[in-house]
C-alpha cells in the first residue's frame, strides 16, 4: 500500500517542525530575558556605585566650603553694597573703598535676598559674594531697641480701664488678629497718640503693651532725635523705621513727640528748619508707600495742642486717646495697686479713705 501523505501545518511546514520552531522562539526570549536582567543588574549596583561616590564627593565638598570659610574668616573680607544684578551669578557691586566691580557669588547665598541696597561681604582676593550682611544700624537706633519695658501687665495699671481698651484696639488686636481687618475688608489702624498732662501714666501704657506683647519695642526720645548736623535727624528718622520694618513685629513708642511735631511755619532758624525737615521724614514714613506692615507706633505728648495737623490725621494717627488725670475712683484703683505688695495686718477698707 502507498504510505499516508504527511500532514502539513497552515504554513506549509510540516507540524513538527512548526512545534520545533515555537520552541526554539521561546527559548530565545527567555534568554534575552536573563541577559537584560544580568544587564540590569549590573546597571543598578553601577548606579549604587555613583551614589555612594557622589556622597562621599559631597561630604568632601561641604568639608572644603568649611575649610575655606574658616580660612576666610581669618583673612578678613571687604563690606560692599548691591547695586544691581546683571545676571543669575552676577552681581555689580560697590565696595566701602569706593571702586564698583562686577562681581560672582556663592552658591550657597539665596540670590533673591540680593536686593539692590543689601550690604554683602566681599572676598579680598577674588571679590566673591561670600554672605550676605545685615542691615547697618545706627548706635542710637540700637540703643533704642534695648530698652527693657519691664514685666508690667494692664492689671498694674489703674483708673485708665477704658483707655487701656481702645489702645489694645489699635495696637494689640491689629498685631494678634490681623485676618478680622482682612475679613471686614479695612485697613488695620497704624497708631495712636496718648496726650494728657504729666504723670497720668503715658508711658506707663506703653510699657504695659509691649510687655504683654511678643514683639521688638522701640523706645525713642523725641528731643534726642534732634541733631545739630544737617539731614542727620531726618536719616535717624529712617533707619528707625527700616529696623523696625526688618524685625516686625515692632512698636515704635515715641515720647515727646512736641519736640519735633510742631506745627510748621514759613519762618524761623536753621534749627528749626531742620527739625520740619525731621517732622517731614516722619510724615513720609508714617503714611509713604512702602507699607508699615505690623510695625505700629504709639506717640505720647502733653501738649497735643501744638502740633502739626498733618500728623494728627486719620492714616498715620488713627486713634487719640486722652489719659486725664485720676478721678477719685481712678485713685482708689491706683492706691489698691501700690498697696498690694505691702505687709499688712488684717483688712483695710479703702472705701473709707
Amino acid at each position: 500500500m502507498a504510505a499516508a501523505p504527511a500532514v502539513l501545518a497552515p504554513s506549509g511546514l510540516p507540524r513538527r517542525s512548526a512545534a520545533m520552531t515555537e520552541s526554539e522562539r521561546r527559548q530565545k526570549s527567555l534568554e534575552d530575558y536573563r541577559k537584560r536582567l544580568i544587564d540590569h543588574r549590573e546597571l543598578d549596583s553601577k548606579l549604587k556605585k555613583m551614589r555612594e561616590e557622589l556622597k562621599e564627593m559631597t561630604k568632601e565638598f561641604d568639608k572644603s566650603e568649611e575649610d575655606l570659610k574658616a580660612l576666610q574668616s581669618g583673612v578678613g573680607q571687604i563690606v560692599g553694597e548691591v547695586l544691581r544684578q546683571l545676571t543669575e551669578d552676577k552681581f555689580i557691586v560697590k565696595a566701602s573703598n569706593g571702586p564698583r566691580y562686577v562681581v560672582g557669588c556663592r552658591r550657597q547665598i539665596d540670590k533673591r535676598k540680593l536686593k539692590q541696597g543689601s550690604r554683602v561681604a566681599l572676598d579680598m582676593t577674588t571679590l566673591t559674594i561670600m554672605r550676605q550682611l545685615p542691615r547697618e544700624v545706627d548706635p542710637l537706633v540700637h540703643n533704642m531697641r534695648t530698652e527693657d519695658p519691664g514685666d508690667i501687665s494692664y492689671s498694674s495699671v489703674g483708673g485708665l480701664g477704658e483707655q487701656i481698651r481702645e489702645l489694645r484696639e489699635v495696637i494689640e488686636l491689629p498685631l494678634m488678629n490681623p485676618e478680622l481687618f482682612m475679613r471686614v475688608g479695612i485697613n488695620p489702624p497704624k497708631g495712636c497718640l496718648l496726650y494728657g498732662p504729666p504723670g497720668t501714666g503715658k508711658t506707663l501704657l506703653a510699657r504695659a503693651v509691649a510687655s504683654q506683647l511678643d514683639a521688638n519695642f522701640l523706645k525713642v526720645v523725641s528731643s534726642a532725635i534732634v541733631d545739630k548736623y544737617i539731614g542727620e535727624s531726618a536719616r535717624l528718622i529712617r533707619e528707625m523705621f527700616a529696623y523696625a520694618r526688618d524685625h516686625q513685629p515692632c512698636i515704635i513708642f515715641m515720647d515727646e513727640i512736641d519736640a519735633i511735631g510742631g506745627r510748621r511755619f514759613s519762618e524761623g532758624t536753621s534749627a528749626d528748619r531742620e527739625i520740619q525737615r525731621t517732622l517731614m521724614e516722619l510724615l513720609n514714613q508714617m503714611d509713604g508707600f512702602d507699607r508699615l506692615g505690623q510695625v505700629k507706633f504709639i506717640m505720647a505728648t502733653n501738649r497735643p495742642d501744638v502740633l502739626d495737623p498733618a500728623l494728627l490725621r486719620p492714616g498715620r494717627l488713627d486713634r487719640k486717646i486722652e489719659i486725664p488725670l485720676p478721678s477719685e475712683q481712678a485713685r482708689l484703683d491706683i492706691l489698691k495697686i501700690h498697696a498690694a505688695p505691702i505687709t499688712k495686718h488684717g483688712d483695710i477698707e479703702y472705701e473709707v479713705w
